[in-house]
């Protein structure tokens, strides 16, 4: 319990070291920051789109062996 306590207040500590650094950094270097956060969600989109894909192919992937099996099965059936 001690750990979590600590670990959150960690957090809270960084969160209000970051927003005080922030609110007292120049124009230039809040519009570098926002760029970088801008940047980043960019990048976090662009992963999330091309995992989503990635995914999406091996669903068809799959879909695709389990009708040739389907078929392949049917097939022996009606030989039978």
């Amino acid at each position: 319990m001690g750990t979590k306590k600590n670990g959150l207040l960690a957090l809270l500590g960084l969160g209000a070291l970051a927003w005080w650094k922030y609110k007292n950094s120049t124009p230039e270097e809040k519009q570098a920051v926002k760029d970088t956060v801008t940047t980043a969600k960019d990048n976090f989109n662009k992963f999330g789109s091309d995992l989503k894909s990635k995914a999406n192919d091996v669903v068809s992937q799959v879909q695709d062996k389990v009708d040739q099996t389907k078929s392949s099965v049917e097939e022996n059936v009606n030989r039978s």
